[in-house]
């Protein structure tokens, strides 16, 4: 007889799935990605916000996000974007979305506690990988310019604080001395000083690599076409140069963004995720003046829905809007626009002659928070479904589903030489 590894598949190669790989690795597990893309963080995962912000835990389930919906659907360039276009996938997750309402305290709160949980975990892999991503621990400074919008941050505020969070009030002269280079007149602002930047294409390009020195398969262009599984040996079917391909596992961890939806509908399971697109500038820097005027401490504009990150010397990244309008990928000159006036109008000494725009869609669930654990089968599990706080939970969940594994599944499995191997062992 001799041991071997038990054998995982995870599905997608973006922020979760690459964390999601490393954490089974150093679990013991023999683990094989499969991304569609020829690189990994090529989606979703490429050009987001840039911010690691438990201060942004806040979920949207709120009847005021209902409202403003209303306000500013026939308003192109609005931060909240729904298209009128109905659809039975749209219209399911909406009202499940308003269901979640009564949940919003509850679920804010789990969500700073994860993204506190996150950052440990996070900080440490980079660490101990040697991976440098532009993270800059400056803290994140919530602005607004009127008191109705700093008042609900005081009780938001007060909602975080039960998860563990730390944040405080700040006076316009406060948030000056904060970051100088902002322009404007606001009525106050919140500074979370625990809270971080950084790129996450950089981070998960290196953690892909640190998974890879574990032993990781990694397999690109490999658009997988279906997963199956019987509760004790789960297969993936791919599309490659070969033609179709299926591979075998001990189980597979779903971690495909928006497609998530559809390989669960194929496992038996029902993850109603749907794409919310956001949209992001990342605006270089070329000259001295530009690099002296863009902020270095990270920004919410609660009014305008947009985050900053400063990366590097030479790049600045602003990100948000949400836009409910299927899977649509186009990116839009409509949607760009108020990004860049933004930065105009805050950071007018920086040149936006430079701008890279970019899109992607958000997998979000309809009460907010990740799917994370086991599926209906026994040697299924999830981990997707992170909307807006993927980059910022990533760490976290990576680490809970491989605990979720490793207790349904041992890392390792006794099989005879020469005959099939055995099925995982609970």
């Amino acid at each position: 007889m001799k041991s071997t590894a038990t054998s995982i598949a995870v599905i997608g190669g973006g922020i979760t799935g690459v964390t999601t790989a490393y954490a089974l690795a150093k679990r013991g597990f023999a683990v094989t990605l499969f991304e569609k893309n020829r690189y990994v963080a090529m989606e979703t995962s490429f050009a987001n916000g840039g911010q690691l912000s438990a201060s942004n835990a806040e979920v949207w389930n709120h009847w005021s996000t209902i409202l403003k919906g209303m306000k500013w659907m026939l308003k192109n360039d609005a931060p909240l974007l729904v298209n009128p276009k109905p659809s039975w996938h749209k219209l399911s997750w909406m009202l499940e979305f308003v269901c979640n309402i009564p949940h919003y305290q509850r679920n804010t709160v789990e969500s700073a506690r994860l993204a506190i949980a996150a950052r440990e975990h996070l900080f440490a892999w980079a660490q101990a990988e040697g991976v440098d991503f532009d993270l800059k621990k400056e803290g994140i400074l919530h602005i607004y310019r009127e008191k109705k919008g700093f008042d609900h941050a005081g009780e938001v505020s007060k909602m975080l604080a039960l998860g563990g969070l730390s944040r405080r009030a700040v006076t316009p002269s406060e948030m000056k001395a904060i970051e100088p280079t902002l322009a404007g007149d606001y009525y106050g602002g919140y500074f979370t000083e625990s809270d971080s930047t950084g790129d996450i294409h950089k981070f998960t390009t290196g953690m892909a690599r640190a998974a890879e020195r574990l032993g990781v398969q990694c397999l690109y262009g490999q658009d997988v076409l279906s997963l199956h599984s019987n509760g004790t040996q789960s297969e993936v079917t791919v599309a490659d140069s070969d033609g179709h391909v299926t591979h075998q596992f001990d189980g597979l961890v779903v971690c495909a963004g928006v497609e998530s939806r559809s390989f669960a509908a194929q496992l038996g399971d029902r993850v109603n995720i749907y794409p919310v697109k956001g949209y992001s500038i990342t605006v270089n820097l070329p000259d001295a003046q530009s690099q002296s005027s863009a902020p270095i401490v990270s920004l919410l504009d609660d009014e305008t829905k947009l985050v900053t990150s400063r990366l590097g010397v030479d790049r600045f990244r602003v990100a948000g809007t949400a836009e409910f309008n299927g899977y649509n990928k186009d990116i839009r000159a409509d949607r760009i626009r108020p990004l860049i006036a933004w930065v105009n109008q805050c950071f007018p000494g920086i040149n936006t002659r430079q701008v890279v725009p970019w899109a992607g869609l958000r997998p979000m669930m309809p009460n907010m928070m990740p799917r994370v654990g086991r599926g209906r089968w026994a040697n299924v599990f999830y981990n997707t479904g992170h909307g807006h706080l993927g980059w910022t939970l990533s760490a976290v969940t990576a680490d809970m589903v491989g605990g979720v594994v490793q207790g349904a599944l041992k890392p390792s499995a006794m099989v005879v030489a020469g005959t099939p191997r055995s099925a995982f062992q609970v």
